[in-house]
Parts: structure tokens; C-alpha cells; sequence
């Protein structure tokens, strides 16, 4: 935090602007230490899960400042939270206690890497995170960003969070650029109004991220790509994803509403007027994903965000946006647990430069992060 005066004017408290301020629930995960129903898992390790921690600590990890906000338990599994997402790097102090409510945890067990099948038993109802309000986090902190990251799941949860991510997502001077990502979860939504809410919070934000699944469990959309773009023609970039296939980006070339360029140094400033319907002109750029040996599917499209803003507040162009995206996602798939160092910066770099032949030979296994400049070829087939 910084401090400001004037005079004999009482000194006020300012955030430090930070590069990425992410908000929303993070829960204490139980990992079996053995394959096996929930119902036959005789003891759990335990890990930390959230979408957005997740994607605060892999940018903290790769040199990004970031902030996590949200409340937690006055209790163990709490504490545990704040502890370990801070050992990350992250920026935890407008995260609140709750005295009143506990700490959320899940259980889960291992996927079968054929079906992906697994059991996941949650226990977040009444949870502290889902009393976040409008007044209760600290605005000023979570506005304190060159991007602010929000996610579907955190409307999901009550309604005073749909209230803050309304709050949030609306058009106001001094906003910085919103990035969302969709995360359509059905099973949180306590009515059919979920799919419509989502739309609305996508149409408020500045990055949208979103997978050509969940778009058409969400919202019907079956003609791809271009039909999502149809259905959100609002956000300046739109990012849709669609699995080993790869990406797509949808960017605004009058810019969309961002309020500043995240690339810049210092806080954006709030999100213009949306220009008039008609009016915009579209660039499309599409990047393959490579091939990976797949661990572990979790994670995964947390660090693809991740691995986006980075390029973004780089200010590389969007096919290195992408091709970041896809990187860091691979290091996720790559390992068992939900979070995965990023590669280096200059190993990523390497290999975002890639002309488009050798990128398409491109093949990531376990391990592949820690390859130097010298062992580059082990992740890559002639």
C-alpha cells in the first residue's frame, strides 16, 4: 500500500496498482493418495484450488504482480489458503476473515485418463467466500489493476456475488480492463438464469475467454467460432477455445471498450461508450495447439488465461498471445495437480517465435518446462 497527504489533511491509504488483480472463491482441496472411489479412498493429501488464485500464482510465478482478493474462514483451512497462495508471490492482503462462516473444501479423486471420469464432492454452501458483497471487499484494492480477472463461477455463488460481479462488469470511470472467463459450471447454479447471467457479464468485460463447449451448453451455440463472436460481439478480444484443435481470437480493431492498453504501465482509466452496433471491423487469428502428453486435465484452462494476460500486458502481438496461452496450458496438462510452473519467459519466448511449420511439430511431454536452450529439441519431433 501506498500512503498520500497533504497538509494537515489526514494521510489515506492507496492500493499499488498491480499487474492483475483476481477475484473470487479458492477452497482447500483433498487429492486421494490412492486411485479409488471417494467411498473406498482411505486418506487425502491436501492441495489448494480456485480459478482465479490459480491464475494470480501462475502469473506471481512467472513475474506478473498480482493480488488475490476474496474472504475466507477465521479457520484452519483459511489460514492454510492465505499461507500458501501468498508462498506464491501474490499480494493477499484485501483478502477479509469471516468469523461466522467456514473456509470451502472439496474431494475429489483421481481422473482416468481414458474418460477423464472422476468423483468430486464439494462443500462450499455457506461458505465465507460466498458472502462477498459490493461492501464487503475492498474496491479500491480489487480496482487497483492493470487487468482485473473475474470468472462465472464467483456469480454462481450467491446473490450478493452476482451483485459485486455486476458491480464489477459495469461501465464506470476509473474501471480497468475486465478479463473474464466463462466457467460455466451448472451444478452451482441454483436456477435456469445462469446461462443468461453469464452472457450479460460477458458482454460487460474487455477479454472474454470461453470454450466452445460450454458455449454451446451455455447458450445453444453450435456453428463454432463465428457464431460465438455473433452471439458476443461486445468484448474488445474474445478468446474461444476449442480444446486440442486450439484458439481462436476475435479482436476489435477500433480496440472494443478497454480503457487502456493492460500493456501500459500504471491503471488503466474506465471503458469508453461501446461504438455504435455496425460499426466495428473485426481481426481473427487462430493458433493450432500443439500436441501433449496429457497428466492431468485440471488446471488447464486457468493457465491458458494465465499464460494470455501475460503476453497481453507484454504487449506481444495476439498470435504470441495464443501461442502463450497454449504453452502455459500445456504445462498444466503436463503435471498432476492443479496449478504448474510456467516455462521461463525466454523458453516460452523460443518457442512462440516458432514459424508456423515447426510449431506444428511441436510435442510437450512431462518435463518439457524444464528444458534449457540446449534440450529444446526433446520437446519437438524432426
Amino acid at each position: 500500500m501506498t500512503t498520500t497527504g497533504t497538509g494537515n489533511a489526514p494521510d489515506v491509504d492507496t492500493p499499488d496498482v498491480v499487474d492483475v488483480v483476481a477475484l473470487g472463491e479458492s477452497m482447500v482441496t483433498f487429492l486421494p493418495t490412492r486411485p479409488g472411489r471417494l467411498a473406498d479412498v482411505p486418506s487425502f493429501d491436501r492441495a489448494i484450488g480456485g480459478a482465479e488464485s490459480n491464475v494470480a500464482c501462475t502469473l506471481a510465478a512467472a513475474g506478473h504482480t498480482a493480488r488475490w482478493v476474496s474472504r475466507v474462514g477465521a479457520d484452519g483451512f483459511g489460514d492454510h489458503l492465505v499461507e500458501t497462495i501468498a508462498g506464491h508471490g501474490v499480494d493477499t492482503t484485501a483478502v477479509r476473515r469471516d468469523p461466522a462462516r467456514p473456509t470451502g473444501v472439496y474431494f475429489r479423486t483421481a481422473g482416468d485418463r481414458a474418460t477423464d471420469a472422476h468423483e468430486v464432492a464439494y462443500y462450499r454452501a455457506g461458505s465465507a467466500a460466498s458472502a462477498m458483497s459490493v461492501t464487503g471487499v475492498d474496491l479500491a484494492a480489487v480496482r487497483a489493476a492493470r487487468v482485473l480477472h473475474l470468472s462465472g463461477i464467483t456469480a454462481a455463488l450467491s446473490a450478493s456475488c452476482l451483485e459485486l460481479m455486476r458491480e464489477l462488469t459495469a461501465p464506470a470511470a476509473g474501471r480497468p480492463p475486465v478479463s473474464f472467463d466463462v466457467n460455466h459450471r451448472p451444478g452451482l447454479w441454483r436456477d435456469a438464469g445462469g446461462p443468461g447471467v453469464l452472457l450479460d457479464l460477458a458482454r460487460g468485460a474487455d477479454i472474454v475467454f470461453v470454450g466452445a463447449d460450454e458455449a454451446e451448453a451455455a447458450w445453444g451455440v453450435t456453428g463454432g467460432p463465428e457464431a460465438i463472436r455473433a452471439l458476443l460481439p461486445e468484448p474488445g478480444v474474445l478468446v474461444v477455445k476449442d480444446g486440442a484443435r486450439g484458439a481462436t481470437v476475435y479482436e476489435s480493431e477500433d480496440g472494443g471498450r478497454p480503457g487502456g492498453d493492460p500493456s501500459a504501465p500504471g491503471r488503466a482509466a474506465g471503458p469508453a461508450a461501446a461504438p455504435a452496433p455496425g460499426t466495428r471491423t473485426t481481426r481473427t487469428t487462430h493458433v493450432p495447439a500443439p500436441e501433449v502428453t496429457v497428466v492431468a486435465a485440471v488446471g488447464a484452462g486457468d493457465a491458458f488465461a494465465a499464460g494470455f494476460l501475460s503476453a497481453t500486458l507484454r504487449g506481444l502481438p495476439v498470435r504470441d498471445r495464443l501461442r502463450h496461452g497454449h504453452l502455459w496450458a500445456a504445462a498444466a496438462l503436463t503435471v498432476p495437480g492443479d496449478l504448474a510452473t510456467p516455462p521461463a519467459r525466454a523458453h516460452a519466448d523460443r518457442l512462440a517465435a516458432l514459424d508456423d511449420t515447426e510449431w506444428g511439430r511441436l510435442r510437450l511431454g512431462p518435463g518439457w518446462t524444464a528444458a534449457d536452450e540446449g534440450a529444446e529439441e526433446e520437446v519437438r519431433t524432426p
